[in-house]
């Protein structure tokens, strides 16, 4: 059974959406406040982390900054009512698996919740799922099932937002992406907010990838890049 942690300070939303969680046969463990989520994090392990920002004591994204030190591979989803530009950059560049604005349907935050495990359990028990075939393919390639992509064989540590990104451009070399299509392949039609959010998503990819395989087309947004092209920030 997945662990869940699941921060949230307002007792109506955190009962309804951990009932919802408890359907799908999560085991759920609920905090109130940033200082008992840190508490619960030292004294028990979590397959993923469910963090509004906005409560007592340590927000949210507090919390989130102490799972990346100490619990690397934890997934975690930032549900928040904040949607301001810049408080979502600040959580995918603090490496934030997916962030989700309130109100949301609990059907759509579970579906989040389920892809993001399909991912980061791969990654846990790999390599023995992939063909090692697959795996030692040079250069990029993609497992559309596991949510992962690969350079040279060696997983990469993406976001799922950032291998969505990737994975868009990847498969469509020939096509430049504006901004406001790669969110709604992204997001879908959820995200609320400026389309410079993408910025920030390659800005992360960029350092993560071990040559730049994505291209700035200026004035209209990004492409893929394949490998020897010239650096894509032109």
């Amino acid at each position: 059974m997945r662990r869940i942690l699941f921060l949230e300070d307002e007792p109506t939303i955190r009962e309804v959406l951990a009932e919802y969680m408890k359907m799908q046969r999560y085991e759920v463990t609920e905090a109130c406040d940033g200082d008992e989520a840190v508490a619960l994090l030292k004294s028990q392990n979590f397959d993923l982390a469910v963090l509004d920002i906005i409560v007592p004591k340590r927000s949210g994204l507090e919390v989130l900054a102490y799972i990346r030190q100490e619990y690397p591979d934890m997934a975690v989803i930032m549900l928040t009512a904040l949607d301001d530009e810049q408080t979502q950059v600040k959580a995918f560049n603090a490496y934030a698996d997916d962030y989700v604005i309130k109100p949301v349907s609990p059907l759509i935050l579970l579906k989040r919740m389920e892809t993001i495990l399909r991912r980061t359990t791969h990654n846990r028990t790999s390599p023995g799922i992939k063909d090692q075939t697959d795996r030692a393919e040079q250069g990029l390639s993609i497992d559309q099932d596991a949510y992962q992509a690969y350079y040279d064989g060696q997983a990469l540590p993406l976001t799922l937002s950032e291998y969505l990104l990737l994975s868009t451009l990847y498969q469509e070399p020939q096509r430049v992406f504006t901004r406001e299509q790669l969110i709604l392949r992204i997001f879908n039609e959820e995200y609320i907010g400026n389309d410079r959010i993408i910025d920030a998503h390659v800005k992360n990819l960029r350092k993560k990838l071990p040559m730049n395989l994505i291209k700035t087309v200026i004035g209209v947004g990004y492409q893929y890049a394949s490998p020897g092209e010239k650096d894509g920030r032109n």
